[in-house]
C-alpha cells in the first residue's frame, strides 16, 4: 500500500471521527435571567413565570413574560426572559446590541457578572435598574458527561470549533466547554455570531484542537 493511499485512508477516518462528534449549534439572540426577587418587582410579589416553549438544556425554558432593556441612549423591547429564576439577575446581548442601548458590555462567561456594567429593566411602570450583569455572552458548548468523555474534552477546556455552511464557512477560536451531566451537548452562539457564519437550523460544530 503506497504512502498516498495510507493517508488518504487516514484523513478519511479523522473525517468520520470529527463527524460523528458533532454537535447542534444554536443561535442565542437577546435575553434576561431574573432572580425571584426581581421578578416580584417587576411583575408581582410570588409571581411564577409563564413557560412559553422549553429549550434544548434540560429544565430551561422561554417564558411567555418579555421585559425592555432600557439604557443611557435607547431601548430594545419585547426582550425574552428565560427561566426557571436564578439567584443573580444577567441580562445577555450581542454586541450589535450594546450600540444602540449605549453600553459597552464586556464578553463573559455566563455567571461571571463580577465588574459587569449595570442596566435598567422595564415591565409597563415598573423598573428594575441591576447594578451588574450585563455582558456579552462567551461563546461555549454545553458537553453532556458522557459526551465529554467520547470528545475528550474537559470543564474549561478552550478549543476551536469549526462551522460549515455554504457560503461563510469559518472556525470559532476561543470557545469554552462547559460539561456537566445536566447537560444535553449543543453550543451557542450570539446573533453577531451566527451572522458571521450563515447559521441556520440544524447547522452543526465540530471541534478542531
Amino acid at each position: 500500500m503506497n504512502e498516498q493511499l495510507i493517508d488518504n485512508l487516514v484523513d478519511q477516518v479523522v473525517a468520520k471521527i470529527n463527524e460523528e462528534r458533532g454537535f447542534l449549534v444554536e443561535a442565542s439572540g437577546r435575553h434576561v435571567h431574573l432572580s425571584q426577587e426581581h421578578i416580584d418587582a417587576l411583575f408581582g410579589k410570588g409571581y411564577q413565570l409563564t413557560i412559553d416553549k422549553y429549550l434544548s438544556q434540560p429544565g430551561q425554558y422561554a417564558a411567555k413574560e418579555r421585559v425592555t432593556i432600557l439604557g443611557p441612549k435607547g431601548a430594545l423591547h419585547n426582550v425574552v426572559i428565560l427561566g426557571p429564576a436564578r439567584s443573580a439577575s444577567q441580562v445577555e446581548i450581542s454586541a450589535t446590541d450594546a450600540l444602540p442601548l449605549g453600553v459597552k458590555a464586556p464578553v463573559r462567561e455566563s455567571g461571571d457578572i463580577e465588574g459587569t456594567p449595570g442596566i435598567v429593566l422595564m415591565n409597563g411602570s415598573k423598573t428594575v435598574t441591576l447594578e451588574k450583569g450585563l455582558i456579552v455572552a462567551k461563546r461555549h458548548v454545553h458537553v453532556s458527561a458522557a459526551d465529554a468523555i467520547k470528545m475528550n474534552v474537559a470543564q474549561g477546556d478552550i478549543v476551536k470549533v469549526r462551522i460549515n455552511s455554504e457560503q461563510r464557512s469559518l472556525i470559532f477560536d476561543d470557545v469554552v466547554i462547559r460539561v456537566s451531566d445536566k447537560f444535553v451537548t449543543a453550543m451557542h452562539i450570539d446573533y453577531d455570531e451566527a451572522n458571521a457564519c450563515s447559521f441556520k437550523k440544524g447547522t452543526r460544530g465540530y471541534i478542531v484542537k
